[in-house]
C-alpha cells in the first residue's frame, strides 16, 4: 500500500484546529483531525456547484461571481469552463496555507485556473466579502466548511444564519443566484432560506461522479424580488 505523506499543516484563524495537506501517490487530501474535508478524486458534487448555478446566470452580460472557499479548486476550475471571457471570478480564502498549497505542491491540480485573467483571489473570510458589497454579485457559491452545520469554525455558522443568508441576498443582484454546498441534507437550513428571500432548489449530486458512492447536497436559491412569485 502506498504510504499517506503529510506535507504541510495550517492553523485555522481563531484557534480553531490544524488543516493537514496530506499526499498519497498522486491523490491529495485535506484533513481536519481524523476528517477528510476533501480529496482530490472526489470533485464530483463541487464540479456541479459551479455547474449548476453558473449556467443560470451565464446569459447575463459581464456575470460576476464569488465563490466562498477555494479548497482544491474543484468549483473554481468547473465555473471556468461554463463562464465566458467577460465572467468576473472573485474567491474568497481564508486560511493562506490553502492558498500556497494551491500554487505549490498541488500546482498540477490546480492548472492554469489560478492565473486566469478573470480570476481574483483574495485572502479573506468569505462573509466579509458578502457584507462589502450590495447588488455586487449575479452568484454567490457556498464551498466553506462541511455546509450549514460547521465542522471546521464555528464563525462559519454565521454564514448560513438568518443574517448571514440576508447579506448574501443583499450581496446579489435581482434575480442572482446564492449555491450553498453541504454534505448532507439540512431541513431548518431550507427553510432559513424561503425567509430571507430566496426561492430554492435542492439538488442531490454524487460525490464521485458516478451512480454509486455518498451523495452531497446543493441548495440552489434564487433571489426572490419584488413581482416575482
Amino acid at each position: 500500500m502506498i504510504p499517506r505523506i503529510l506535507l504541510d499543516t495550517a492553523q485555522i484563524p481563531g484557534g480553531e484546529g490544524e488543516l493537514r495537506l496530506m499526499r498519497r501517490g498522486a491523490e491529495f487530501s485535506i484533513m481536519l483531525g481524523n476528517n477528510e474535508l476533501m480529496n482530490s478524486r472526489l470533485s464530483g458534487s463541487e464540479e456541479a456547484l459551479a455547474t449548476l448555478s453558473c449556467e443560470r446566470i451565464r446569459a447575463r452580460p459581464q456575470p460576476r461571481i464569488l465563490i466562498g472557499g477555494l479548497g482544491m479548486g474543484f468549483t473554481l476550475r468547473a465555473a471556468l469552463s461554463v463562464l465566458d471571457a467577460q465572467a468576473r471570478i472573485v474567491v474568497a480564502e481564508l486560511v493562506p496555507a490553502v492558498v500556497a498549497w494551491a500554487r505549490g505542491p498541488m500546482a498540477e491540480v490546480f492548472g492554469d485556473s489560478l492565473t486566469d485573467p478573470r480570476v481574483r483571489i483574495e485572502e479573506a473570510d468569505v462573509g466579509r466579502v458578502i457584507r462589502s458589497g450590495r447588488s455586487a454579485f449575479d452568484a454567490i457559491l457556498l464551498d466553506v466548511d462541511n455546509g450549514p452545520e460547521g465542522l471546521t469554525r464555528e464563525a462559519n455558522d454565521s454564514l448560513y444564519s438568518i443574517a448571514g443568508l440576508t447579506a448574501a441576498r443583499d450581496a446579489l443582484r435581482p434575480g442572482g443566484v446564492l449555491a450553498v454546498w453541504s454534505s448532507g441534507p439540512d431541513q431548518n437550513f431550507s427553510r432559513r432560506l424561503g425567509k430571507a428571500g430566496f426561492d430554492m432548489e435542492e439538488v442531490k449530486v454524487r460525490a464521485n461522479r458516478a451512480r454509486a458512492g455518498s451523495r452531497h447536497v446543493i441548495w440552489l436559491a434564487t433571489r426572490r424580488d419584488a413581482g416575482s412569485r
